[in-house]
């Protein structure tokens, strides 16, 4: 993490605002930037000023530091190009905020009077929309409407109560084609200021945004007119295995909040547990509303947070269901060669094309083993290694990993879960049983009557 100055002290005097309501006074020194190039999970940033609160961990990201300046919470965010790495192996040319898409999560308490100062280091000019927030209507980031875009290279000011908790996100309202399709968005987490009866106490809380980006094999740059044929689909911009594992303790309550800016709905599946979605960007849903999921559809737009358990110890898989979003960009242009005879054929394509092997003839799971040669800064379309051998994912798809040793308060990899004894699936050597026959064709028993069927009798007038 970095910190650096875009502006003197003079040039942030004459820097544009939002509204007229926001004092030069409070344009006096702009609070530093806060820069990160690193695509690991940052520790929960416990808050050293303003209210109390137990904060999120953003996977694979971070928390925006803040100043108090006259009882205001104030933040500065960067627009700018940045690069992304979706997963080792593979970086992504993107936009974003303060060096990385998405950008950091900003946490909040209810009742926060919060200004937020918007440097726009763009190639053309853009907003920030607060999604699902209430506050005024000059505030609302919807570029033309509620205010004109903040130009290249200057500095817009937003300011505004945070009036209700919740979890929420924030992105451009310019240009959203390009700019969300190029990675431009970030989190927003406003706590309770006091005990809320729908909001639980929870001992881990994590936060993710779905996105997608269209990458070319071999390419760097999203292409942004994309509408669903997208070939990376990642969480906080990053793909399996390049997704961290979210690590628990066994018994911990556990908070996940997820938001999606896709251009789809996503089902978010948990492995080994049920979960209750207890809440969206519309607040704290009422007891009622509430049941036992294993999956959530997060449609587009919408935040969804789920609460649970982790109550059964284990590497338990965490993944969208979306079977092609488990995939990554190798994946989508593949024939289907299943139960195709390649024999004498690879010999002779062999002889003009000496590195040519047959994919998908039994089925894919090959593919997640071989080591064949890709294009640069490509991801296998199927990758990862487990303790029992490939484990042929990709995309959307991570580990929450539950440990009775787990300290409190420590988010670290604990590796592999060891399984006790007796615990694990196994090859069955004894004998098997004898398939059981249906011993007559269906409809030949002579205990199922015959059905008379009437035709229509023609020409016959109604």
């Amino acid at each position: 993490m970095q910190r650096r100055h875009f502006f003197t002290t003079a040039a942030a005097s004459t820097a544009a605002v939002a509204v007229a309501s926001v004092s030069r006074g409070a344009l006096a020194a702009l609070p530093e930037p806060v820069i990160m190039r690193g695509a690991v999970t940052a520790p929960p940033l416990a808050p050293t000023t303003g209210r109390p609160y137990r904060p999120v961990v953003t996977l694979n990201g971070w928390t925006a530091p803040w100043r108090m300046k006259d009882g205001v919470k104030e933040f500065h965010l960067v627009a700018e190009p940045v690069v992304r790495e979706i997963a080792p192996g593979m970086q992504a040319t993107l936009w974003g905020y303060n060096g990385q898409s998405p950008g950091p999560t900003i946490e909040v308490v209810e009742g926060d009077r919060v200004r937020v100062f918007v440097t726009n280091k763009l190639p053309e000019h853009t907003t920030i929309h607060w999604h699902g927030q209430r506050l005024p209507n000059g505030m609302d980031g919807v570029g033309g409407m509620t205010q004109p875009q903040i130009p290249v290279g200057k500095t817009f000011v937003y300011e505004f109560v945070a009036r209700r908790p919740g979890t929420f996100m924030y992105h451009p309202h310019a240009d959203e084609m390009t700019q969300m399709a190029m990675g431009m968005m970030g989190f927003w987490v406003t706590h309770p200021k006091a005990p809320h009866p729908l909001i639980s106490e929870v001992d881990r809380d994590f936060c993710f945004l779905l996105n997608a980006y269209d990458i070319e094999p071999g390419a760097s740059t999203p292409k942004v007119n994309t509408m669903l044929e997208f070939n990376l689909w990642t969480w906080n911009s990053r793909a399996f295995p390049g997704i961290d594992s979210l690590n628990v303790r066994l018994g911990d309550r556990v908070r996940l909040r997820v938001g999606n800016l896709t251009m789809t709905n996503h089902p978010i599946h948990l492995h080994g547990h049920e979960f209750e979605i207890t809440g969206s960007d519309g607040g704290p849903w009422p007891l009622a509303a509430r049941c036992p999921e294993v999956t959530v559809d997060v449609a587009v737009g919408q935040m969804r947070q789920l609460e649970f358990v982790a109550d059964e110890e284990g590497d338990w898989a965490l993944h969208c269901h979306k079977s092609h979003h488990t995939m990554n960009a190798m994946g989508h242009a593949v024939p289907t060669l299943i139960g195709v005879d390649h024999v004498g054929l690879v010999k002779k394509i062999q002889k003009l094309i000496p590195d040519y092997m047959v994919m998908g003839e039994r089925g894919m799971a090959d593919m997640g083993e071989m080591e064949m040669p890709l294009p640069d800064n490509t991801l296998p379309m199927m990758t990862g290694t487990g303790p029992f051998g490939a484990l042929e994912m990709g995309g959307m798809f991570t580990t929450l990993k539950v440990r009775r040793d787990q300290a409190p308060g420590d988010y670290r990899d604990p590796g592999p879960f060891t399984q006790p004894p007796g615990t694990r699936a196994f090859e069955w050597t004894g004998t098997l049983p004898a398939a059981s026959r249906q011993s007559e064709p269906l409809g030949a028993s002579a205990a199922t009557p015959a059905m008379n069927v009437k035709k229509p009798v023609t020409g016959h007038k109604h």
